[in-house]
């Protein structure tokens, strides 16, 4: 019997893709761990993996690339030696029925081997960059019919963006204003899908303290004055916050908590995702169980997160499994703000900037570095009693930090 292949559900919220591009042709035989194909997530790409073997069959009337595709669609069909693939009929009803948890799906657990694959022989529709079909992605822009500028048609970044100019101005009437209709893209669709979320769904509270921040901007100087090239990346100070967060995080669990059908979820480790401004919106890689790594560690693995984060090759399952979020606009000159909770995440955590400032100590007046931070909190989970106690933790924890730079 036809294996079908559908498509998987990359993260908890994800409810629809893009279909990027078969990764073999028609009546190629595939082996168990081969990428099939690949999907765009709610915020990066990724090769789906295939978990059986057989003959691949790619109907006429299957998903094209740049396609929006539901979760548990049918794209096609792994055939046993000599069978007979399903009629075109057959493959348009079935395509209507959600798998059920029984069906063997490729795809239906992900492996991740790398962000973009881009195949040579690609089945259908003309050849595109990955760039460009990264954008063209974001923008929402069709690119199938598109002529491509490139060696052989191939399509380029500047003609999706070329495609992507040609919105129509809104004709000027009533209370309309002259300008122009921008396509939002993927990621900022998310973004505000899971805020509208966040606001429907969450009590927030928000709670702000004042740090003495001067200890670990002390540490941070030594720590630059003893680096050396090619050597691990100095901490920043989200780093160091991930360390103190996770630690706070084990003595307050229900700040790591989750609401779910009435009851509360408490994840065994504490996940951090940390935000980060890329020019494909605002991405939130996650630290996987951040209370068992080093500083150390924790900036290794942050330094290359924002790396990927940053040239478009994150993968979307470094964006998955966050317990709770660190979001910090210091460096854009911010004192303080109302962080948003990331659903399904009780808690998040902004970060202001850290300035010097004339502070009272044992009767004199010195200058120390300042920093606010504000914990924003569902109010469903926890009370402000225990949350306050968690943001006093976390305020000891960098008022006293004693860590050694190595």
């Amino acid at each position: 019997m036809a294996i079908k292949i559908v498509v998987p559900r990359l993260g908890w919220s994800m409810e629809e893709g893009v279909f990027g591009q078969w990764l073999h042709e028609s009546g190629a035989v595939i082996k168990p761990g081969d990428l099939l194909y690949v999907l765009e997530g709610e915020k990066a790409a990724q090769d789906i993996e295939s978990f059986d073997g057989g003959t691949l069959h790619v109907p006429d009337s299957a998903p094209q690339p740049g396609e929006v595709v539901k979760v548990g669609q049918l794209l096609g069909y792994l055939l046993a030696e000599n069978e007979t693939p399903p009629t075109l009929d057959e493959f348009v009803q079935e395509g209507k029925v959600q798998p059920s948890s029984g069906t063997a799906a490729a795809g239906g657990e992900v492996t991740v081997e790398s962000s973009i694959v881009v195949s040579a022989g690609e089945r259908a529709g003309p050849m595109i960059s990955p760039r460009a079909r990264r954008i063209a992605a974001e923008l929402g822009i069709q690119w199938v019919d598109l002529a491509g500028t490139g060696s052989s048609g191939r399509i380029r970044e500047q003609d999706i963006l070329a495609a992507a100019g040609q919105a129509q101005q809104r004709p000027e009437s009533g209370q309309d204003l002259p300008g122009e209709l921008k396509p939002a893209s993927r990621i900022r669709q998310t973004v505000a899908r899971r805020l509208q979320q966040s606001r429907e769904q969450t009590v927030p509270v928000t709670l702000m303290t004042r740090v003495d921040a001067t200890q670990i901007v002390h540490f941070r100087r030594q720590c630059q004055q003893l680096s050396q090239p090619g050597k691990d990346p100095v901490p920043s100070y989200t780093d160091i916050l991930v360390k103190v967060v996770a630690e706070a995080l084990a003595e307050y669990p229900d700040l790591n908590s989750q609401w779910r059908e009435q009851q509360l979820f408490v994840p065994k480790h504490a996940n951090i995702a940390f935000a980060v401004d890329s020019e494909k919106g605002l991405l939130a890689p996650v630290i996987q169980d951040a209370g068992s790594k080093s500083l150390g560690e924790i900036s290794v693995e942050s330094a290359f997160l924002i790396a990927q984060s940053r040239d478009g090759s994150l993968r979307e399952d470094s964006l998955q499994g966050a317990t709770f979020t660190i979001t910090n606009l210091g460096m854009f000159g911010v004192d303080a703000f109302t962080p948003i909770i990331n659903l399904p995440q009780c808690a998040t955590l902004g970060v202001g900037q850290i300035q010097p400032e004339p502070v009272v100590i044992d009767g004199e007046i010195v200058v120390r570095d300042q920093l606010t931070l504000s914990l924003t909190f569902d109010h469903r989970i926890v009370d402000g009693a225990p949350a306050a106690r968690c943001l006093a933790s976390i305020r000891t924890s960098i008022e006293n930090w004693t860590a050694e730079p190595s």
